[in-house]
């Protein structure tokens, strides 16, 4: 279990996670700078309105996913990104990025629809592996 933990009403920027550096680096070859990952109220917004539910039923799950994923992968096309995949009774994605000024922050939090397919698909890829620290 994680130290961290999340208000999904609050309305301040929020440490919501620590990412493990060198197991990202080791796994996925991204040199991250820091640590601490934000969520600020702007995502949690855009998560209610694109992903209705998801922040309510799994948000407090975000920190957990952060410190324990089940898998990690970075997204083709964002470069400083991070995809972490959770798998629980649905199979969850959080997105974290890096802001060119140097700190991490989660960018959007869904399930994945058809999730056991996605995960066979990007694991044969080789856009996500499975995490190990």
């Amino acid at each position: 279990m994680s130290d961290y933990s999340i208000d999904i009403n609050d309305t301040k920027t929020q440490i919501v996670g620590k990412l493990n550096t060198a197991a990202v680096k080791n796994l996925v070859g991204i040199d991250f700078p820091v640590d601490e990952v934000y969520m600020y109220p702007g995502a949690i917004k855009h998560v209610r309105k694109n992903h209705p539910g998801i922040i309510e039923s799994y948000g407090h799950l975000i920190p957990d996913m952060i410190a324990n994923p089940d898998f990690i992968g970075q997204h083709p096309k964002v470069p400083n990104s991070l995809e972490i995949i959770k798998v629980v009774s649905d199979h969850l994605l959080l997105s974290i990025q890096l802001d060119p000024s140097g700190y991490l922050y989660v960018s959007t939090f869904f399930e994945l629809n058809n999730g056991h397919n996605k995960i066979k698909k990007r694991l044969a890829s080789g856009r996500i592996v499975p995490y190990k620290d």
